[in-house]
């Protein structure tokens, strides 16, 4: 076989192996070499499936052997452990230098333990849909924290924080917080500004 080939697979099992115990309990990493396809699983890790290494491939490995056209990522598709789990999966493909598939990354996430979290969340933040339209009251008081969430948050929509914002996201921004009513507050545009990374002054004049 070939070195060079070998060696992409030597690394690629590192990745499998960190990215499994990452998730213990969650996500079952398996690493397929696809130049032996009847005994294509290389490392399994965090195994969920109850395969073993040197188990064959799956209908995805046996697709990108017969096809280097096939696609190299197949991301988040539902699948189902043998016992009847449901999880969902991502398959990455691995090329050689000659354009081959030689290997394939399965990540199968295991929903069922995800399920009833995500329900009991949505329950936890439902509220009452009669008064759903028109909020009876404002829990608001313009506090210090309450800016930081916002200004954190926007800057969070945009990956990045408050200080590494553009200039036109922080001009942007001062004049949402000004619509929204956050200036009332005597010390809010130092606030503002602390937050910004820029001068008091610098606040005021996005604000126009």
């Amino acid at each position: 076989m070939d070195e060079a080939d070998d060696h992409l697979i030597r690394e690629a099992e590192k990745i499998a192996v960190a990215l499994g115990r990452m998730f213990p309990g969650l996500c079952e990493v398996v690493l397929h070499d696809l130049r032996d396809p009847d005994h294509a699983i290389r490392a399994i890790e965090n195994n969920l499936s109850g395969r073993q290494v040197g188990d064959s491939a799956t209908e995805l490995g046996l697709a990108r052997i017969g096809d280097p056209d096939y696609p190299s990522v197949i991301q988040n598709y539902p699948n189902r452990f043998p016992d009847g789990r449901p999880a969902k999966s991502t398959s990455i493909g691995i090329k050689n230098a000659a354009g081959e598939y030689i290997a394939a990354l399965c990540l199968n996430l295991d929903v069922s333990v995800l399920s009833p979290v995500t329900l009991a969340l949505s329950n936890l933040v439902a509220t009452d849909t009669e008064h759903r339209e028109e909020p009876l009251e404002t829990l608001r008081d313009r506090n210090a924290r309450e800016l930081r969430q916002v200004v954190e948050t926007h800057a969070a929509e945009r990956a990045a924080t408050p200080r590494s914002l553009s200039r036109d996201d922080k001009r942007a921004l001062v004049r949402q917080l000004q619509r929204d009513g956050y200036f009332a507050s005597r010390d809010a545009a130092q606030a503002i500004a602390d937050l910004l990374g820029v001068s008091r002054a610098t606040v005021y004049n996005y604000a126009k």
